[in-house]
């Protein structure tokens, strides 16, 4: 009888074999999938053939116990295994947290660090997660990066989420020294859900006038009232589905009318910039080519240059919702990982 173990390391192993076949083999498997005048990356079209071949289910399907237990499979069967000089798992404002400290940034004295938020649609997500993309961030940028594992919803709805980023910014403002932290030198990050209470984070510090030196926002989201192409284009077939976002929705925020999904604390892209847009924090905002949120992410960085604010927009066309977990899994989605990693780097130089 194979062990529920067995069979996830033969997954795993089968999943990066086929990701990491040569691209002319890659390229022989299956027919190139264009969409919007884009195409689809070769590995990452075969990990989804595999998916659907091991009629993986959805986790927005499931039980949100059971799902979460699925993504955490599914995260921890893509995940890279990169190395830091040292983790460690600390309380901040009260909430479970990572450290991650690369060779370039062991040692005393204060250091540039990236407050992470990890994604998940508010409903799922830990800092297991998204340790390996937290692993990879930290040894390709060479700064410290300190992940926070805020409240999940149904259990802790809105506005939970928001004020446990605003409270782990706060912290680490009071406590960098705990960390080996440069408060002159930090960052607010996080992917989907996390990209979203990062933006949110650095609107609110703008408004308080307190220090920030780069938000990282991988294809956050950024409107709740979200009416856009991509996502009746993309809304199905790419991993992030029109249900996951209709049940993260429901989970995190069902009692707010329509109106109050407008609040920015909420939905970033109704914020009003005049009154920040000198002090905002620069913004590197990337999207993925295949991905549902991806329309609504590049707005919002629309809006930030028209506020005047400095804005680098990179849209990673090949891609789809969740690359920036795939770091153990083909080669694309791990290079546009380091390529977000040095970007931070150089924001924070």
């Amino acid at each position: 009888m194979i062990t529920s173990h067995v069979q996830q390391v033969v997954e795993r192993l089968l999943v990066r074999g086929v990701t990491g076949l040569p691209e002319v083999l890659q390229r022989r498997l299956g027919r190139p999938v264009v969409r919007d005048a884009q195409t689809l990356a070769d590995d990452v079209r075969l990990m989804l053939a595999l998916q659907r071949l091991a009629r993986e289910p959805a986790v927005e399907t499931l039980p949100i116990v059971e799902g979460r237990r699925a993504l955490a499979r599914q995260t921890a069967m893509i995940a890279g295994d990169d190395q830091v000089a040292e983790v460690r798992d600390l309380r901040v404002a009260g909430l479970p947290a990572r450290l991650y400290v690369p060779s370039a940034r062991r040692g005393p004295g204060a250091h540039p660090t990236l407050l992470f938020l990890h994604g998940g649609g508010f409903v799922y997500g830990d800092l297991d997660s998204h340790d390996a993309p937290c692993r990879l961030l930290a040894s390709e940028a060479g700064v410290r990066v300190l992940a926070v594992d805020y409240r999940l919803a149904p259990e802790h709805p809105y506005p939970a989420a928001h004020d446990d980023a605003w409270a782990a910014y706060r912290w680490l403002l009071e406590h960098a020294d705990e960390v080996g932290a440069d408060t002159a030198r930090l960052a607010v990050g996080g992917d989907s859900a996390g990209g979203n209470l990062a933006a949110a984070t650095a609107l609110a510090a703008a408004r308080e006038g307190l220090p920030l030196a780069l938000q990282v926002l991988v294809y956050p989201g950024t409107d709740a009232l979200r009416d856009t192409e991509s996502l009746r284009l993309f809304g199905d077939g790419f991993y992030l589905t029109q249900g996951f976002i209709d049940l993260a929705a429901d989970a995190y925020y069902p009692h707010l009318s329509q109106d109050e999904r407008r609040d920015p604390r909420l939905s970033p892209a109704y914020a009003d910039l005049g009154e920040v847009a000198d002090r905002l924090a620069p913004v590197f905002l990337c999207t993925a080519g295949f991905d549902p949120l991806r329309d609504e992410g590049e707005a919002y960085a629309r809006r930030l240059e028209e506020a005047g604010v400095a804005v680098e927009v990179r849209r990673f066309e090949d891609q789809i919702h969740g690359f920036l977990n795939m770091t153990g899994a083909g080669r694309t989605p791990r290079a546009a990982v380091v390529e977000i990693a040095h970007r931070l780097e150089a924001g924070l130089a």
